[in-house]
């Protein structure tokens, strides 16, 4: 048994009497449970209207977390540079504004075809190797484009960030305020729509072969399956998706920083992952709302040591909850539930 939040990526499992028949394939039904999740952010605009900002902070991380997860927990290649695709969607948005272009939703669309442009390019190195190599060859890339941006300070900005920026109204009427209410709805709506897209995505025959790849990618091929061409397909999505992610930052904040192309962005990305689990694409989301809220509540108690309790709440994690917080959960229900008892013994 899962939970209705895991039951959208991963087959159901199925009762001993049905021992012997082919597991069922995911579907796209909607839960209860996850119609809920999603009203969450709703209630958090009522409950909490002097958090705006961190909540659509939660939001966009979470978008970029969804892009890892796809890559990551899904297709079973490991990066240390996704943060260059969002900082790429980032500073694509934000050069297009300082510059006149300050239309939020084309400045979206040419982050994402920026960021998966060079996501396609860049695949076709990180598919060729395995693990460590891929770990190596993302890292890599990540600090060429942070050194990158870092020199064409004439451009970028460098160390003092890109400034300058004004984002237009949303649909011509909404204007971007202080107190983030249109960041809000808009970070919200754009999560929403790419998450269904993404949704959809890991639940057609294609995102099963990205799974099979993961678990025995040797094996693919002789099915007829091209893994290398579906692993360049899966590294694009999540390099453009991480681009929109860095747009909508960019738009909301109106500035752009050298940190968002950092190392500490994609491993802070990585924690959030093991936290909330990985290839489930809600345990992107859950992981993202724990961390940031961890962070903005530890770093306000102890500023100078918040880190080491991150760090404890990670091993923490591991140890206990293995598959994150989302396979806690799921093990949890499995325990408690009778059905699941009876099946066992």
């Amino acid at each position: 048994m899962t939970t209705p939040l895991d039951s959208t990526v991963a087959p159901a499992r199925l009762p001993a009497s049905s021992a012997g028949l082919a597991p069922r394939l995911p579907n796209d039904r909607w839960k209860p449970l996850e119609i809920a999740f999603w009203l969450l952010p709703v209630a958090a605009w009522f409950l909490f209207p002097n958090h705006l900002v961190l909540v659509s902070q939660i939001m966009i991380v979470g978008l970029f977390a969804l892009s890892l997860d796809l890559i990551l927990g899904y297709a079973g290649i490991v990066s240390l540079g996704h943060a260059a695709f969002f900082g790429l969607g980032a500073y694509s948005a934000g050069l297009l504004s300082a510059h006149g272009w300050g239309e939020p939703l084309s400045g979206l669309l040419v982050a994402a075809l920026v960021a998966g442009a060079f996501g396609f390019i860049v695949s076709f190195l990180v598919v060729r190797g395995q693990d460590l190599a891929r770990l190596m060859v993302t890292l890599g890339i990540g600090l060429m484009l942070f050194e990158a941006a870092n020199k064409a300070a004439f451009i970028t900005g460098g160390v003092d960030g890109l400034s300058g920026m004004a984002t237009a109204p949303l649909f011509g009427t909404f204007e971007f305020d202080l107190y983030g209410k249109t960041a809000f709805w808009y970070s919200l709506g754009v999560l929403f729509l790419l998450f269904v897209l993404l949704r959809r995505l890991v639940n057609s025959p294609f995102g099963m072969s990205l799974r099979g790849i993961r678990e025995g990618g040797k094996r693919m091929p002789a099915i007829g399956a091209n893994v290398d061409r579906r692993l360049r397909a899966a590294f694009t999505v999540g390099a453009a998706i991480a681009g929109v992610a860095g747009a909508l930052l960019a738009q909301t904040t109106q500035f752009v920083g050298l940190d968002s192309l950092g190392f500490p962005r994609s491993a802070e990305l990585l924690i959030m992952l093991v936290l909330g689990g990985t290839g489930r694409l809600y345990g992107a989301l859950v992981g993202a709302a724990v961390f940031m809220v961890a962070q903005d509540y530890i770093s306000g108690l102890d500023p100078a040591y918040w880190q080491f309790y991150i760090g404890l709440l990670l091993v923490l994690i591991v140890l206990f909850a293995r598959g994150g917080i989302l396979g806690g959960l799921e093990r949890v229900v499995q325990r408690l539930k009778p059905s699941a008892r009876k099946e066992v013994a």
